[in-house]
């Protein structure tokens, strides 16, 4: 199982979460950056269906694959 840490950080005159070097909006509030990504990380933990997904690599690349929608990664937030 993976792990998927969500962090709280200032960003762009205001708050966003993180997660990697992936940051989220900007938010006004702390509190409101806080809510979001405990909101994320939440729904990152739910079971889905699966099904056919198709993702970008960062060298530029698609790829397709079947997603079994049951293998969802250990989620944390961390401010």
């Amino acid at each position: 199982m993976s792990h998927l840490t969500y962090a709280v950080v200032e960003h762009d005159g205001g708050w966003a979460y993180k997660v990697g070097d992936v940051y989220s909006e900007t938010f006004a509030t702390r509190e409101a950056a806080h809510a979001a990504a405990a909101r994320a990380a939440r729904e990152q933990r739910a079971p889905g269906q699966g099904g056919p997904i198709e993702y970008e690599d960062s060298s530029g690349r698609w790829h397709e694959e079947e997603e079994r929608g049951d293998d969802r990664p250990d989620t944390e937030v961390k401010d």
